[in-house]
């Protein structure tokens, strides 16, 4: 959340999350599956950061204990609300690894694309 190359971290469990009080009325937990918006665009700085993943396969989590991320974009299936986000948007699971690994992991990632990431 604190990385320049992140422009946002979707997570109801978050305090600024928009749905954080309806999480904490009808939720006592959270999961490790939530998304977060890469302040990139484009093919080549996408391939720099999940290329290059050691701990993290490529996939959607149906409740299984490995690590998975997942390039999205979910502007052509929103019906609600417009998706313009401003940058990439990546799903993400967290399974059974090491945290330190996988914290060194998106670090790595992150290192890749900071030459990419859109300054403010």
């Amino acid at each position: 959340k604190n990385r320049p190359e992140v422009l946002r971290v979707m997570h109801p469990g978050l305090p600024d999350d928009p749905s954080h009080e309806l999480w904490k009325r009808d939720f006592t937990g959270a999961s490790g599956l939530f998304g977060f918006i890469l302040n990139i665009n484009g093919e080549e700085p996408l391939a720099a950061f999940v290329d290059n993943l050691q701990y993290f396969g490529m996939g959607a989590s149906w409740g299984g204990f490995e690590s998975l991320i997942l390039p999205t974009n979910p502007e052509n299936v929103r019906t609600a609300t417009k998706w313009k986000v401003g940058g990439q948007t990546m799903r993400i699971h967290i399974g059974l690894e090491d945290p330190e690994d996988l914290i060194e992991d998106l670090e790595a990632g992150f290192q890749r694309i900071h030459k990419y990431y859109k300054k403010s």
